[in-house]
């Protein structure tokens, strides 16, 4: 392909609205275009790498019996609403205005609604089903270029199984055929345990690439083996336990005290013996949490605890109305409202605890929470912090920031039972259908490689997913010399079936050609000029280390098709 005849608009400024290199280098590279906040345009450069990525992540679940298919993007709102997920996608999910429409941000319930009418004996499974089909979610606030869009492509697959084992095999597969798909674009990736949010089901996993640009913070511990989400993870932080005095409670100001650390620094407190309240909303009933001193309520597992769709903490007006006072000043007991209550696992059962008194200004001391309180349940509620022992081996934990490119889930019977969707076995008995899900983020992956494989001076691509294999530079194209040969070497490099963006451009300086071809970052960058080509020689660039061969004219295609294999593994 010659540069004269393709659609490049590089640029040589970063563009303002860029942050991170991905978007920076993409926007530089002429290979996406921003439309509107969230919105973007993928232009030939770009969708010749978008290409690759999707025909690696065909292949790969066409090895493990995937179907292809293709769903409608606009769904009627009512499927939806059977499964609570109007309200559980909340203002993320797009509207048709004036009708009954919305734009898709996942397809659980048309794959559902489509094995509801066909899917009838366990005979029929399983199935593996899946699709490369654009996505809408509303992101409130876009950012960091293709990696947080409002429209975006996504591959989803669907397993559907007649037993829980066969689950377990279908999910196997996916775990194992997204590793190969991730190894074979060139990525450094882990594994993490994940919350399953709206999605629902027993489990899910992610695939994380460590980025400073990254919206998820992860906590491992590598040589325990221990990673996963922070929105699950865990750590062997002790419990704040029991102490043998035991007196009744009793109430003592505290007029300047409205956080922890007031209570520490003013009443010399031991900071686990707080015991702070919040108020929270799920699906509109209120509860009283409870969190050990400073630790941070993890929302995501307390939305897992009350299973709910929609969790929000109470509003000002609503904490005084339920309580009787502020924050800062709530607890257990003097409660103007009785409330549903719950606590993290580390206050199970103790004791000479300090909590407010639901007055403002006042708190109670030797407050035992099995007397005098009124929990439901204890659960793993708080947010996990570095250098805390990882639930394993206890060794210290890290808190990295990473993008998510992958999540599967096993979704068991949440939507089949809700649908509808059921079969019959070998008995003639019914049962839901067993279900899985299993999603990548198609511009996630080329973002995350660019992230992975970028320099001061432009792109570095891993030849599996390079817009081209090859960049001739033609160093003053105007010689006759120096055309005949790159001329010649672009036909020739084609013919051997790599594939050649040639710059053929007259009139531009070879510092300016080199810059582009820099920046475009195609894995070998071949220089045909007058100064190698008078002994017979010409140049050979490899662009992501940077080591440069002279090679002789008759050698340069065999030693480029021995460079893309070897740059390949």
């Amino acid at each position: 392909m010659r540069l004269t005849r393709y659609f490049i608009p590089t640029l040589k400024e970063i563009p303002a609205e860029a942050v991170i290199p991905s978007h920076q280098l993409m926007l530089r590279a002429g290979m996406i275009r921003g439309l509107s906040s969230g919105i973007y345009s993928l232009l030939p450069l770009g969708y010749r790498v978008w290409k690759k990525v999707m025909q690696i992540i065909r292949e790969e679940m066409d090895a493990i019996g995937g179907m292809e298919l293709h769903l409608p993007a606009l769904n009627p709102k009512e499927i939806w609403e059977e499964t609570g997920r109007v309200e559980a996608f909340g203002d993320t999910m797009f509207h048709i205005k004036n009708r009954d429409l919305v734009l898709a941000p996942t397809h659980e319930e048309i794959i559902t609604h489509i094995a509801q009418a066909f899917v009838h004996s366990y005979k029929d499974m399983p199935q593996i089903w899946y699709q490369i089909q654009t996505k809408f979610r509303n992101e409130p606030r876009p950012k960091s270029g293709v990696i947080r869009s409002r429209q975006f492509l996504m591959k989803d697959a669907y397993s559907l199984d007649n037993s829980w084992e066969g689950l377990d095999e279908s999910y196997q597969k996916h775990f194992d055929a997204y590793c190969r798909i991730y190894d074979r674009c060139g990525l450094n990736y882990f594994v993490v345990g994940a919350s399953s949010g709206a999605m629902g089901g027993s489990g899910s996993q992610e695939f994380m690439v460590e980025s400073d640009a990254g919206e998820d913070l992860c906590a491992f511990n590598m040589e325990s083996g221990y990673a996963a989400n922070i929105e699950v993870a865990t750590s062997k932080l002790p419990p704040i336990g029991r102490v043998d005095e035991n007196p009744e409670v009793e109430k003592f100001a505290t007029p300047n005290a409205k956080a922890i650390d007031d209570l520490v620094e003013q009443f010399g407190l031991p900071a686990e013996r707080c015991a702070k309240a919040l108020v929270y909303f799920a699906d509109e009933k209120p509860w009283l949490i409870f969190m050990s001193g400073n630790d941070q309520l993890n929302e995501s597992k307390l939305q897992t605890a009350l299973k709910a769709n929609v969790i929000r903490p109470a509003h000002d007006e609503e904490l005084l109305a339920l309580t009787g006072a502020n924050a800062g000043s709530i607890g257990p007991v003097n409660l103007k409202t009785k409330l549903p209550q719950i606590a993290d696992t580390r206050l199970e059962h103790a004791n000479d605890m300090v909590s407010g008194a639901n007055e403002n200004g006042f708190h109670y001391r030797n407050i035992d929470l099995d007397r005098d309180a009124d929990i439901q349940a204890y659960h793993d509620l708080r947010m996990v912090e570095e250098g805390e022992p990882d639930p394993i081996n206890g060794l210290p934990l890290k808190v990295k920031k990473a993008i998510e490119v992958g999540h599967i889930f096993k979704l068991g019977t949440k939507y089949s039972e809700a649908l509808k969707a059921n079969f019959l076995d070998a008995n003639g008995t019914e049962h839901p259908i067993i279900m899985g899900s299993y999603g990548i983020g198609v511009e996630r992956i080329v973002a995350c490689h660019i992230e992975q494989r970028h320099d001061k001076d432009g792109i570095a691509w891993h030849p599996s997913i390079a817009p081209f294999h090859v960049h001739i530079t033609g160093v003053k194209i105007e010689s006759d010399l120096v055309r005949e040969h790159a001329d010649r070497l672009h036909d020739h490099l084609e013919a051997a079936g790599l594939e050649v963006l040639y710059d053929d451009r007259a009139g531009v300086s070879p510092g300016f050609k080199f810059k582009d071809a820099d920046l475009l970052g195609m894995p070998l960058n071949v220089i045909v000029g007058e100064k190698h080509l008078k002994d017979g020689n010409i140049e050979v660039k490899i662009r992501h280390s940077g080591e440069r061969r002279i090679v002789p004219v008759e050698d340069v295609v065999d030693v480029c098709k021995a460079l893309i294999n070897e740059l390949s593994v």
